[in-house]
């Protein structure tokens, strides 16, 4: 009989326990990493009821796999500009959350009695939420659209970026056994640097080469040198000091930025799936249910501890960015558990053999109970804002309500501000680039020369030409480049502050020629890199113009690459006739549309509304100049091209669902929540809620009222409406701009 290997033995019993598990945890609704994990208890060296894996080793191996790919998908699903667009309130939530978390865990764990070690892993796995928990929890719940759904989801991407950084922290922290603040600093620094790098260099070479090769390439083919990058970059971050999955993650979010995006997720989404789920079943393996038997106790501190804590902790957070006690508690409410990270976090520790043997069955166990609470958690949020609010004294709720109105106002910037913060973005930007090049030549660059191609004096010349050819756009930048003119221009207007502006600018100057002199520095002796220095500035000076539009070609094609996705999805959704101010847009039709099962003819899209439905997508098909007979169907992409005031109407139209009336017939509209600000000249002023006539022109009623900082919900017909007062009015958006219009005409 031909030998079967143990791995591919192994691997066939881990993937029928993950199948049937999945299949019984799909039809309980229940989340499937937990069916993963119970999958990897049953084969697992300690339950013998079934057949057992017999090298954990080699599945050990698979596992690191898995968490390559999964970092790397969640590298294309986050994007560093969705932490630009995060928001600072979310940022807020999320670094209280973290910092209490790290030091509830840190506390607990002392209090238990365990080391130093334990203590500081456990704080960092409770420290992060679970991504696929909450959005499953939101799906079934159906609270994506509200508004704590955003903040949470803001609240989870900075949370990913965190967890990044703190494995890079923990793994610095076990090497050294110690809390050196010293070496601490510089592992974030290291990391800082290094992502900076791999981030600019990333997005100017990357997406130039999957342009330049797109014609080359097919889905298998882009499936292939998509993984090849993932590893190179994993590679080159071992190989610097970081872990792998650092490197998939920053592979992934470069990639992210590209116009390959969606299409290397899809690809690489059944690759993710499968490596993924050998992960998490071999998250079960290690678990010891006798340990879990013995740790009860701290196991269920340990849970009561994330719950409250992560609820109170993103509460408070909510409540100091300015959310509102609703918002502030619900957010709360939907964050108290741990998953992914946290297994990764705890894997990390038995890795490097500094935490003990019991801690990862516990972080699995209080991860179970926590991710079953959730649903429930998020549920209870509403009873637990009412009675909150209830047991609040008015003057509390009166100053909680103008802090969170207070919070949400428009700050305006200073030219001093701008021009400063420019400053400091370019001067690091700008320094990393420099300090990378000049390392690169001395500890490369120098030694390639010396050996292979000419020694002494005349390699060091040779190695200083070559690295000034790719310093010299970004030593003009960090000197001469303006990145504000205006404000710069504004503030020198001002006489008084001539002087800051020179003392600035010959600050930039000089700190490029110490980049100069740093160079020189490393492959030549100090005389002659002072000698070397003022000629070189003069070269510098002589060439400046073709510098100049050197760096000008690098800092487009780098912009370029960088916004080519949102580029490319804008020429999709719009193409704008300048002369007639007509555009081409597109619309998805929802199942629900009103448009859904008609025909052209039966809509009169021309006669009622002005527009022409130039294209229908349906599935991959393209259907040009649609026939009067073509039916709409759901899902369809519909490119129409008219003017702004005809497209608009038409997007009310095609955005209007079918709800079922009182008679039991379908009619149309769309309901949502407007607001609506009383001027001096509003035709609403004076007039009571009744006399007000919201209800009859917009079919909508008035719900709440603002006054004077006071909120008033669902307000008496009788109530006069004064100067400044915000309505808010549920009813048909187009109605209630209607009515806008018409009272400002008044």
């Amino acid at each position: 009989m031909t030998h079967l290997p143990h791995l591919v033995m192994d691997l066939g019993l881990i993937l029928g326990a993950a199948g049937i598990t999945t299949l019984i945890f799909k039809k309980l609704k229940q989340p499937l990493v937990l069916g993963y994990i119970i999958a990897g208890l049953l084969v697992g060296p300690h339950f013998n009821l079934f057949p057992t894996i017999v090298e954990v080793e080699n599945i050990n191996v698979w596992a690191e796999i898995g968490v390559i790919f999964l970092l790397f998908s969640l590298g294309l699903e986050f994007s560093f500009k969705k932490l630009v667009k995060v928001g600072g309130a979310s940022s807020i939530m999320a670094g209280v959350e973290v910092l209490v978390m790290l030091l509830l865990g840190y506390l607990t764990g002392k209090m238990l009695g365990w080391s130093t070690m334990d203590s500081v892993f456990l704080g960092g796995i409770l420290s992060i939420s679970s991504t696929t928990i909450i959005i499953r929890a939101f799906d079934e719940l159906g609270v994506k659209s509200q508004r704590f759904a955003g903040l949470v989801f803001g609240v989870l991407i900075v949370e990913d970026l965190v967890a990044i950084l703190l494995l890079v922290l923990l793994s610095t922290l076990a090497v050294s056994q110690q809390f050196a603040g010293t070496e601490m600093l510089q592992a974030v620094l290291k990391l800082a640097f290094f992502l900076v790098v791999w981030f600019l260099a990333g997005i100017f070479l990357i997406p130039t080469f999957l342009r330049k090769a797109s014609k080359l390439m097919n889905d298998e083919t882009l499936l292939i040198v998509s993984l090849a990058l993932c590893f190179l970059m994993v590679i080159l971050a071992a190989q610097v000091g970081f872990s792998p999955a650092l490197g998939a993650f920053i592979m992934g979010s470069i990639l992210a930025e590209t116009t390959k995006a969606e299409k290397i997720e899809h690809l690489v989404a059944s690759v993710k799936d499968l490596f993924g789920a050998i992960f998490f079943v071999s998250v079960g393996i290690l678990i010891n249910p006798a340990m879990i038997v013995e740790y009860a106790g701290p196991i269920a501190l340990i849970t009561v501890v994330t719950i409250a804590g992560k609820m109170v902790s993103i509460t408070g957070g909510g409540l100091i960015a300015g959310q509102g006690l609703k918002t502030s508690i619900q957010s709360g409410m939907s964050v108290s558990q741990i998953g992914e990270f946290s297994f990764i976090i705890a894997t990390l520790g038995l890795t490097l053999n500094v935490t003990s043997d019991f801690l990862y069955p516990v972080a699995v166990a209080v991860s179970a109970i926590t991710t079953f609470t959730t649903p429930y958690m998020i549920k209870m949020a509403d009873p637990l804002h009412r009675s909150v609010e209830g047991m609040l004294p008015e003057r509390w709720k009166k100053s909680l309500n103008e802090y969170s109105s207070g919070a949400e106002t428009i700050s305006t910037v200073s030219d001093w501000k701008t021009l400063l913060r420019s400053y400091v973005i370019n001067l690091v930007v700008y320094s990393v680039i420099l300090i990378a090049i000049v390392l690169a030549a001395g500890n490369f660059l120098y030694p390639f020369i010396t050996e292979n191609v000419i020694n002494g004096v005349w390699g060091g010349i040779t190695t200083v030409g070559i690295a000034l050819v790719f310093m010299a756009p970004f030593l003009w930048a960090m000197a001469v480049y303006h990145p504000q003119k205006e404000a710069q221009g504004r503030i020198w207007a001002n006489r008084n502050y001539r002087s800051l502006i020179i003392v600035l600018e010959f600050a930039r100057v000089g700190i490029a020629i110490l980049f100069i002199g740093f160079l020189l520095n490393q492959v030549l002796s100090v005389l002659v890199a002072i000698v070397g220095s003022l000629l070189i500035i003069g070269l510098l000076v002589l060439f400046s113009q073709k510098i100049q539009n050197f760096y000008t070609r690098i800092e487009d094609r780098f912009m370029s690459n960088l916004n080519a996705r949102e580029i490319e999805a804008a020429s999709k959704m719009t193409h704008t006739l300048v002369p007639w101010d007509a555009h081409l847009i597109s619309f998805e039709v929802s199942p629900n549309a009103v448009v859904v099962g008609k025909s052209m003819i039966e809509l009169e899209i021309r006669e009622r509304y002005g527009v022409n439905v130039a294209v229908i997508e349906r599935e991959g098909r393209t259907i040009m100049a649609p026939t009067r007979n073509e039916r709409i169907f759901p899902g369809d992409k519909i490119y129409v091209f008219g003017t702004d005031e005809q497209v608009d109407a038409f997007r009310a139209f095609i955005n209007e669902e079918l709800i079922p009336a009182q008679n039991g017939e379908a009619t149309r509209e769309e309901v949502s929540l407007q607001k609506l600000v009383v001027s001096s000249a509003s035709g609403l002023l004076g007039r009571t809620v009744r006399q007000s006539g919201v209800r009859e022109k917009t079919k909508g009623l008035i719900v709440g009222i603002e006054k004077q900082g006071e909120r008033v919900l669902n307000p008496d017909s009788e109530l006069v409406i004064e100067e400044g007062d915000i309505l808010w009015i549920v009813g048909s958006p187009w109605r209630i701009k209607q009515l806008e219009a018409d009272r400002n005409r008044a």
